[in-house]
């Protein structure tokens, strides 16, 4: 059977529910932009002062997210906190 150029199904089931309020809601445990823990006095990347580069990482437990970046927006996706659209934060 030829699937080529029909919509990826399983996608829609892979999609993890947002738990805790996301990977940039709750406690922010880890800098979402590098990953390490919060700490006083770290460095934030100059794209991301600038609000140029979308978070990488989940703020609750430090995981990379998966992220897609579009002209209008971005998104991103924590394995075990779920999906948080840039619409979402403003």
């Amino acid at each position: 059977m030829i699937t080529a150029g029909l919509p990826d199904k399983s996608r829609a089931a892979r999609e993890v529910p947002a738990k805790g309020g996301g990977p940039l809601g709750g406690e922010q445990i880890y800098n979402v932009y590098t990953g390490k823990l919060l700490t006083e006095g770290a460095a934030l990347p100059s794209a991301a002062q600038l609000g140029l580069e979308p978070p990488r990482f989940c703020g609750q437990c430090g995981r990379r997210m998966v992220v897609q970046v579009d002209p209008v927006g971005w998104w991103g996706q924590c394995s075990r906190h779920g999906r948080v659209y840039s619409s979402e934060i403003g």
